[in-house]
């Protein structure tokens, strides 16, 4: 699938993520989630790749190594209404990336 196929079929998603998470954590009474720390750049607003970790630690490491590298980090990472902890960072190409850890997953070794 190329970049902008991809980027149609996900034209959206982080927006409606968003609201999905505002009315779930309005819902348990907590406050809406934070906006972006920075606006996206590039090619593309839509998270075009997910990186998934076996730790919090290691969603701070690949943030911050991604921002030594010049990546803009978006969205700091944070604990996530699905129990989670994840972060966004956008490349110097433009191409806006995920990290997340997942304690419901078990990561191969």
């Amino acid at each position: 699938m190329s970049p902008e196929e991809l980027e149609q079929r996900f034209a959206g998603i982080e927006e409606r993520l968003s609201r999905m998470e505002g009315r779930i954590a309005r819902s348990a009474g907590a406050p809406p989630p934070r906006p972006a720390a920075a606006p996206p750049r590039g090619p593309s607003q839509q998270p075009g790749a997910a990186h998934n970790v076996s730790s919090k630690a290691e969603v701070k490491a690949v943030i911050e190594e991604a921002r030594r590298a010049g990546a803009v980090v978006v969205k700091p990472p944070e604990d996530t209404f699905w129990g989670g902890y994840s972060g966004y960072f956008q490349d110097p190409d433009g191409h806006l990336w995920e990290v997340a850890w997942n304690p419901h997953w078990v990561m191969p070794d």
